[in-house]
């Protein structure tokens, strides 16, 4: 019998492997830290990551974000479909798709559910929340003074997520520094996950900051 030849593990493979692993990882550390925060309550909330141009990482349906392990994260196309039988993504999968798809350069996408989102989103019967004059708006890119007016869009909650997604749409065009979704959370992308936090954690500070204003009024 001649000499068994190993086949060299596929380069792709092995490199789509690595990055769901990296992307694993990430997220369980992003859930830990939103968690610490109170932003991700019970099971709400989701976090998801790009793998490359047919793929997300994102976790599963009904688990807590505080608590993630490796098998809380899964992989879903960009329809929002599980690629493994029985895997069952967040109902919002839709919504980290439509910004994946919109925005070619982002590589993560966190939402959660904090008290400051969902209470000054009801207190409100606007479509958009103005934040203006903070130093923190320099966390977002292409702001590099304070002397801004960032426009936050809020949108009414919906059931039915592709009718959401539908009426989110138009907001993207002007690339909003994050949104809300009224009573609900708040949605916020960057180029991977450690700047997506920053740019949620810059983005939760300034909804508290107003919750605070309008408090003392």
């Amino acid at each position: 019998m001649g000499p068994i030849l190993l086949r060299d593990p596929d380069p792709v493979a092995s490199h789509m492997s690595a990055t769901l692993a990296q992307a694993t990882h990430d997220l369980i550390a992003a859930g830990a830290r939103m968690d610490a925060q109170c932003w991700v309550p019970a099971s709400s909330g989701n976090l998801s990551v790009r793998l490359d141009d047919s793929r997300i990482a994102i976790t599963r349906s009904g688990v807590h974000k505080g608590r993630l392990v490796a098998r809380d994260i899964i992989t879903v196309e960009y329809n929002g479909i599980a690629h493994h039988a029985g895997d069952k993504p967040s109902a919002e999968t839709l919504l980290h798709c439509q910004l994946y798809q919109h925005f070619p350069t982002i590589g993560a996408v966190l939402h959660g559910h904090s008290v400051a989102a969902t209470v000054l989103s009801l207190m409100t019967h606007e479509d958009t929340l103005i934040v203006q004059d903070y130093e923190i708006l320099k966390a977002f890119p292409g702001i590099t003074t304070h002397q801004t007016v960032a426009r936050v869009p809020i949108f009414d909650n919906d059931q039915d997520i592709a009718r959401l997604a539908r009426a989110i749409a138009p907001a993207l065009a002007v690339s909003p520094i994050g949104y809300i979704i009224r009573g609900h959370g708040v949605y916020a992308w960057g180029p991977d996950v450690e700047r997506c936090f920053w740019r949620l954690e810059a983005l939760e500070f300034l909804l508290s900051c107003e919750c605070e204003r309008r408090r003392m009024r």
